[in-house]
């Protein structure tokens, strides 16, 4: 069973994955969305979207975008850096990303056009392994569709995919408007692990682990799958994966960790990203605090990096019963 750490806007980035190594790391990190049209281009900030360190090895390059054309060319870019393998972005919804016809939006258009595009990257893939040694894989995250999908939609969708060479799904079991209250349909990660295991297709779960209990639930309810995608619950507790393969943890310290955090994201993004990059981190990682709103408030208000630096003493110095966290 494979533990993987899911892609994340603003957040799956080195810094992020070093923290995460710091308590023996996971088995495969997928990057936050990296668009094929403004890779293609050499974007200002693409080199930083690309940096696969500190584990290379682990890496899967996620890639989005609405042009076969496009998707095509990154991919091969993409392929020819050090990492497992090509992920196709077939699941966020978010509105900036569908609308403009990327993500979930190639659930929805017409199959053909989304099935011309997945056998070109995958073409892609496949003439990359026919020249090395060190074998690629192509893989799709989705979701069951839009909100009125039925089974046979989304088999058949699966289908299509998997008759074009994907060779992994990651399913996060909601449609394209269900919140993350709504509970995940685990059945349906279950019911594909089984329709592909004769064809070596492998399935990875995604929604709503946060811990041993949520975790367990899920393998009850989809036996087969071939690993478990973790995402937000790794922000606020980067030991995750840690405590799910039972590892011994020592307690941590929280303004230490926190503090270096900042330094890593000073080392491994350009100034420009570190705002938003340290806000949206702090948004999940206050959560481990008994004064979490405080925390938030006070971390997510900072002016720059040594005002957010004096903020986080600041509040280990008030609560100092926060600063050590027992695992």
């Amino acid at each position: 069973m494979k533990l993987i750490c899911g892609p994340m806007a603003t957040i799956s980035h080195p810094a992020f994955r070093m923290l995460i190594e710091k308590f023996g790391g996971c088995d495969e990190y997928f990057t936050e969305m990296i668009n094929a049209g403004t890779l293609l281009v050499n974007g200002p900030f693409e080199k930083y979207y690309i940096n696969p360190a500190p584990v290379p090895q682990k890496v899967v390059w996620q890639l989005t975008g609405n042009d076969k054309e496009k998707m095509t060319e990154a991919a091969r870019i993409l392929l020819n850096l050090e990492g497992i393998g090509i992920d196709i972005n077939m699941g966020c919804s978010a509105p900036e990303i569908y609308k403009h016809q990327a993500g979930i939006a190639w659930m929805l258009k017409d199959k053909n056009e989304t099935a011309k595009m997945v056998r070109s990257v995958a073409e892609q893939v496949q003439s990359y392994n026919s020249h090395h040694e060190n074998k690629k894989r192509l893989s799709v995250k989705l979701r069951l569709g839009n909100d009125d999908f039925t089974d046979e939609f989304f088999y058949n969708f699966c289908d299509m995919l998997v008759n074009e060479g994907v060779e992994l799904l990651t399913l996060h079991p909601r449609t394209k408007k269900e919140k993350l209250t709504r509970p995940p349909r685990y059945e349906y990660c279950q019911k594909i692990a089984e329709r592909y295991k004769n064809q070596k297709v492998k399935v990875y779960l995604n929604g709503k682990v946060s811990d041993w209990n949520s975790f367990n639930d899920a393998l009850i309810k989809a036996p087969d799958v071939d690993g478990v995608m973790i995402s937000t619950a790794a922000v606020q507790k980067p030991w995750i994966f840690a405590q799910l393969k039972q590892l011994a943890l020592e307690p941590v310290n929280m303004e230490e960790l926190s503090l270096q955090y900042i330094e890593d994201i000073e080392q491994f993004q350009p100034p420009e990203f570190w705002k938003t990059r340290l806000q949206r981190f702090f948004t999940y990682f206050s959560k481990n605090f008994k004064f979490s709103h405080y925390a938030q408030t006070q971390f997510l208000n900072a002016k720059d990096n040594e005002d957010l630096r004096k903020r986080i003493s600041d509040f280990f110095y008030k609560c100092p019963d926060e600063r050590i966290k027992k695992l």
